[in-house]
């Protein structure tokens, strides 16, 4: 039992550290955004920033991906 709880907290720290590092990057990506677009308070905008991001995240992740399969 205690190796499970354990096992668990180091999960969710670990997890807590990627959502903290998430929300960095995420300021930081809106902050070059407002400094190229102007403004990011029109749902336009918002909308761009969000496929951006989503570009983004899609891109690293397969990249991420292949760098563990080649690892392995």
């Amino acid at each position: 039992m205690k190796n499970q709880v354990i096992d668990k907290m180091s999960s969710l720290i670990i997890s807590a550290f990627g959502l903290v590092a998430a929300l960095a990057w995420n300021g930081a990506i809106q902050a070059v955004f407002r400094e190229v677009f102007g403004t990011a308070e029109g749902v336009v905008s918002m909308l761009v920033y969000a496929v951006v991001v989503t570009i983004i995240a899609v891109t690293a992740t397969v990249w991420i991906a292949k760098m563990a399969e080649k690892g392995e």
